[in-house]
């Protein structure tokens, strides 16, 4: 039986990592990348550059499922951008996880969420659709952690911490048990 297929809607630096989540994770084949007119032709770790975003409903009539593979440090405009005119069309964002990650069967994981290797999601944690739960992050019991928002590497939310929609939090920084989280984190930040 074939696996479904999945378009990649980016194709820098954050599509070659979520590529090797999904080879790994084996659930879905990837149909190609989507990325700017001038890549068109090229490929992106051998998958195909098979249009830009113009060509989306072109592309749903052969691939129902997307991903957004733009990653988000300063602003998550261009993600949200992307996410919704993938919605417009009709595609399905399914939620993915490495399967080098824990992700609690109590856990709730919106749409196009994605949860890379090593990444720790812990029980009760509501995290909102199009987010990246990036490399070793650890999402404690009780968060919320909004939509189009990025948790970096090795960033730690603390039970029972919130985080507003379309936050950064930046690589190696810490939220406090209970904390409110309104604006971008600095890499290395403690947060309270």
């Amino acid at each position: 039986m074939s696996k479904p297929l999945i378009l990649l809607i980016g194709g820098g630096g954050h599509c070659h990592s979520v590529i090797d989540v999904l080879e790994l994770q084996n659930q879905y084949q990837i149909y190609g990348i989507v990325d700017t007119s001038s890549r068109i032709g090229s490929t992106v770790l051998g998958y195909p550059v098979l249009g830009s975003d113009e060509d989306l409903p072109q592309l749903f009539e052969r691939c129902t499922n997307a991903l957004i593979t733009v990653g988000h440090i300063q602003s998550s405009a261009l993600r949200i951008k992307l996410f919704k005119a993938a919605k417009n069309v009709g595609f399905m964002l399914p939620a993915i996880v490495s399967p080098l990650a824990y992700t609690s069967r109590y856990a709730q994981l919106g749409e196009g969420t994605v949860v890379m290797h090593h990444a720790l999601v812990n029980a009760n944690a509501r995290i909102g659709v199009n987010c990246i739960i990036n490399s070793k992050a650890l999402i404690e019991h009780d968060t919320k952690v909004g939509n189009h928002c990025h948790i970096a590497t090795a960033a730690i939310i603390n039970g029972g911490a919130q985080v507003e929609d379309h936050i950064f939090v930046g690589s190696n920084s810490v939220i406090i048990q209970g904390a409110q989280v309104h604006s971008f984190v600095k890499a290395g930040r403690l947060h309270k």
